[in-house]
């Protein structure tokens, strides 16, 4: 039998051990799915009524509150994580979110980037975290006593720290957008090859717990079924697009089969990989049995203006205003979640009851652990 793990049982302190394991950072690398204001301080700031149901204004958040890695942080008792780019009031002690909207894990070209993609694609973001710890060494070095190092990761801690993956859907979309579902399929395993070669170049910078998400269900997207709904065939018992699952079903596959390859080959590393796909799905299914309507009404804004943005519809000229009670909706603008379908799919993650990677002992003995389960931090 394998080992089943979730975050807590990775990460929660052991009670009563003498090798508790407790993260004492986090550093996030990913898309709009996890981004905390990157893209809002390089380009443009997202606007209400993005953040007003948890921060009350604009918080660098394609939502209308907390996302997944939000909730995480607070599960291991770390604040939310500052973006690397942001320079107003940032504080990186106790981790750094590099994740950016619009980003991929192929390096960004200018077709890429024409196609309305970020240039701060996974492997600039692995650049920035280069940086960020070079030159928190040397500051460390050269300077203990400036006020501003209270701010600042402390170099011991970089190999205790949780790292976290979560990107890959842009890639997808991308494809889709330019190419044929063919071309796209065929171009997964090299993508896969370049998310592998970003875990191994953390793990070379010290990196040795990794917390890796796979890709959501492409299909189900509201912005993809409105816009272009299924054609006869093509569509699920739930009315998502069925094609486009399936490729991210296949992304998914193999990911999961090169982190087991990661596994054998990092020595002294713990890579865990978290089945995004079927919580966000179950949720997605049975929107009417956990409280939320349709999954594929927006709440904020429609088929016709951008949530936050006016346009003009048959001469009038219109706003893409917030539902009166996103609680009760799964999407939030067509393509991100709501803070309340992220909460819903981070408890998943975090009660234990989400099927995670099913990693295999390195003993030779069967374990089945729970949420209730100890391990140690130890590698």
């Amino acid at each position: 039998m394998a080992v089943t793990i979730s975050l807590l049982l990775v990460a929660a302190s052991l009670l009563g051990s003498s090798s508790a394991c407790k993260f004492p950072a986090i550093y996030n690398f990913g898309d709009s799915n996890s981004d905390t204001g990157s893209f809002s301080a390089t380009f443009d700031r997202v606007p209400l009524p993005y953040g007003d149901t948890f921060f009350g204004k604009p918080a660098g958040r394609v939502s209308d509150g907390r996302l997944i890695i939000d909730f995480i942080a607070n599960e291991l008792e770390l604040p939310f994580l500052s973006s690397y780019l942001d320079a107003i009031d940032s504080n990186f002690r106790h981790g750094v979110n590099f994740a950016s909207s619009g980003s991929t894990i192929q390096p960004a070209d200018g077709k890429l980037f024409d196609a309305g993609f970020n240039p701060l694609s996974l492997d600039i973001q692995l650049l920035q975290f280069q940086q960020l710890k070079q030159r928190t060494n040397e500051l460390y070095d050269q300077a203990k006593n400036l006020a501003f190092m209270d701010r600042l990761p402390r170099p011991e801690e970089f190999s205790k720290a949780l790292y976290i993956l979560d990107c890959g859907q842009n890639d997808l979309c991308y494809g889709l957008a330019t190419t044929t579902e063919e071309h796209v399929k065929a171009s997964i395993p090299d993508i896969i090859s370049q998310l592998a070669m970003a875990i191994e170049r953390l793990f070379q910078q010290g990196a040795r717990f990794f917390w890796i998400h796979n890709t959501g269900p492409l299909g189900c997207l509201p912005i993809l079924v409105i816009n272009s709904p299924p054609k006869p065939g093509n569509a699920d018992q739930t009315g998502c697009i069925k094609s486009y699952n399936e490729l991210a079903q296949e992304f998914n596959k193999q990911l999961k089969d090169r982190v087991s390859q990661l596994r054998t080959q990092l020595h002294g590393a713990r890579l865990t990989y978290v089945d995004i796909y079927s919580a966000k799905y179950s949720l997605i299914s049975e929107a009417n049995k956990y409280g939320f309507v349709g999954p594929f009404i927006y709440c904020c804004g429609d088929h016709r203006v951008m949530c936050g943005k006016t346009a003009v519809v048959n001469g009038t000229e219109i706003f893409g205003a917030s539902c009166s009670d996103p609680s009760k909706h799964i999407s939030w603008d067509g393509v991100h979640y709501t803070e309340a379908a992220n909460h819903w799919v981070a408890n998943k993650i975090l009660d234990g009851s989400l099927p995670l990677f099913q990693i295999p002992t390195s003993y030779n003995q069967s374990l089945s652990m729970t949420i209730s389960s100890r391990i140690s931090c130890s590698v």
